[in-house]
């Protein structure tokens, strides 16, 4: 009897002994960098990588020793299905318990785009090639028919489709998802209730996203927005001509600090001050305060306005009441204002 509890106690104790070993192995491992150097590299775990498979890549890129110790760390927390693929910016100055959880957490190679209410395709693009996010060809999608179909997109382009706002994209995600995401976010903003609306006005969403696009542009003051929209909504109800200088602008390859005269002459779609009607589409991003004034119209009977040179206008009901703020604020006036495009109420 007491050789068979003396043989157990000694079992159990070797057993005790060799479990310590491997812990303090296990913890040495995890604890322990390949090296000291910070020696920084960008490594993607692609879509649909097994746990093992990203061991390889992990031990190919030399920021592991061992694959077993990884694998038996993914086994013991039960963590090795969570494994995120991506781009992740490693060291092999970083312990292999570091490594393993920037992977299972998913802490990608993140960029930051900002895109601020008023902005055209064309800066939104430098933003994204700066990054590295999207090259030139990827960047065309913004002109795919047949993606804009898929999006519900009925426009010549995505401009005024791509809301403004701070988007955080990972390394590597593709420009149909990042398009998809920020067309999302629009139509989050752009609800049901406001859909309602633009039924009730018998405008279509390209149709209000157009004109809050040109309210955008025009508008500085927040208070001034519902009656920017309503000159507008004046004049097409009347067959009158938009006659909106960031329309003629938008439509000029070149631009200028200033609209000239021989712009106004230019035979281009988004010329409206030669075409009645809103333009094919937006010539900007709106926010939503402009999303808003283009479906809430101010109530007043007002057809014209002009810049004041201080960042707001003047508004009138007549053309001579108009031709006489001209004088005023444009022609015997200096304008020395600069728009900065920050709402101010």
């Amino acid at each position: 009897m007491k050789k068979v509890s003396f043989g157990f106690i000694e079992t159990v104790s070797i057993c005790i002994g060799i479990t310590v070993l491997i812990g303090l192995l296990m913890f040495n491992y995890m604890v322990t960098p390949v090296s000291y150097e910070e020696k920084w590299r960008d490594v993607e775990i692609p879509e649909g990588s097994t746990f093992t498979d990203s061991i390889n890549i992990l031990k190919e890129k030399g920021l592991i020793k061992s694959g077993l110790g990884m694998l038996l760390m993914g086994r013991i927390t039960r963590s090795d299905r969570d494994i995120k693929a991506g781009y992740y910016n490693l060291s092999e100055s970083m312990t292999p318990l570091q490594i393993f959880n920037n992977l299972i957490e998913g802490r990608t190679i993140q960029y930051t785009i900002t895109i601020p209410e008023g902005s055209e395709l064309r800066k939104i693009r430098k933003q994204f090639l700066s990054t590295g996010l999207m090259d030139d060809e990827s960047w065309q999608l913004v002109y795919d028919g047949e993606f804009l179909r898929s999006l519900e997109v009925d426009a010549p382009s995505l401009e005024g489709y791509l809301y403004p706002d701070t988007y955080n994209f990972s390394k590597g995600t593709k420009p149909e998802t990042i398009f998809k995401r920020m067309v999302q976010r629009l139509k989050d903003h752009f609800d049901a209730s406001l859909r309602k609306r633009s039924e009730e006005l018998g405008m279509s969403e390209n149709n209000v996203l157009t004109l809050a696009s040109i309210i955008e542009r025009e508008a500085i003051y927040d208070n001034e927005r519902p009656k920017i929209s309503a000159v507008f909504h004046n004049r097409l109800k009347k067959n009158m001509r938009l006659q909106a200088d960031p329309t003629v602008l938008y439509g000029v390859k070149k631009r200028w600090k200033r609209i000239r005269y021989r712009d106004l002459k230019r035979e281009t779609p988004y010329n409206t001050y030669r075409f009645k009607g809103l333009p094919p589409g937006p010539i900007a991003s709106p926010g939503i305060k402009s999303i808003m004034a283009a479906l809430y119209p101010s109530d007043d009977d007002y057809l014209y306005f002009v810049a004041k040179n201080n960042g707001r206008h003047y508004f009138s009901k007549t053309n001579k009441e108009h031709s006489k703020a001209v004088v005023q604020y444009q022609l015997n006036g200096v304008n020395k204002f600069k728009k900065d495009k920050k709402s101010i109420n």
